[in-house]
């Protein structure tokens, strides 16, 4: 099933201008492959179709992965380390997983509050040899350990992402929060400690929807 569709998501791929190379391709297609394994008895995307899930998880997900990107190489980091980035309710692994494929130079932690998501993660992590990504059954309000970046695709508002995710960002992290239309009435809801320095418009190729991500700090 995967291999049909290969053309569509080397498509897509070319589109968002991405450079990944035949591993990382051959590994998201592996990926989704898996979701639909174990979406069949856990129940971990609404999202059943495969070329649907191609559409609105691994492109949707992938849109996000250039801005990420760009975002990293303007850290300043120790040569050889890894830059911590938290996806919060990652549930099937989007765009945790995807960000781990396509970035190497990220350390991802995927935490949800449902442990068969946690050990889909994990058993993702084992199955695509990524030593990168990891799975963790918490509450994000229970996380202390600090990260760069704190992601979430879908999770939860505005100012219920940041309140929850804020013991877990580091002093000078972002949250990083993947929307559809521009969320103009969560913004206005944040608190005056939470400051919205970008938003920026996402183009996801073959999905007729709005998205962007909302790029925050704490002041």
């Amino acid at each position: 099933m995967s291999a049909a569709l290969r053309p569509a998501l080397e498509q897509g791929i070319a589109k968002l201008g991405l450079s990944l190379s035949t591993t990382q391709v051959d590994l998201l297609l592996d990926f989704l492959t898996l979701l639909q394994k174990w979406n069949k008895v856990y129940n971990l995307t609404a999202v059943r179709d495969p070329q649907e899930m191609l559409t609105h998880h691994l492109l949707d997900s992938l849109a996000a992965v250039a801005p990420l990107q760009k975002h990293v190489q303007g850290l300043a980091r120790v040569e050889g380390a890894l830059t911590p980035l938290l996806d919060v309710g990652s549930g099937g692994g989007l765009p945790g997983v995807v960000f781990a494929i396509c970035c190497p130079e990220i350390d991802v932690s995927c935490v949800d509050t449902v442990a068969k998501k946690a050990a889909f993660i994990q058993q993702a992590a084992a199955s695509l040899k990524l030593r990168n990504l990891r799975g963790i059954h918490a509450r994000v309000e229970s996380l202390t350990t600090p990260y760069a970046v704190v992601s979430c695709r879908a999770f939860a508002s505005l100012p219920d992402f940041t309140k929850w995710s804020r013991s877990a960002l580091a002093a000078d992290g972002v949250w990083f929060a993947m929307k559809g239309k521009h969320p103009a009435d969560e913004i206005a809801a944040l608190p005056a400690d939470v400051q919205v320095f970008h938003v920026e418009q996402l183009q996801v190729p073959a999905l007729d929807a709005e998205r962007c991500i909302v790029w925050m700090r704490a002041v």
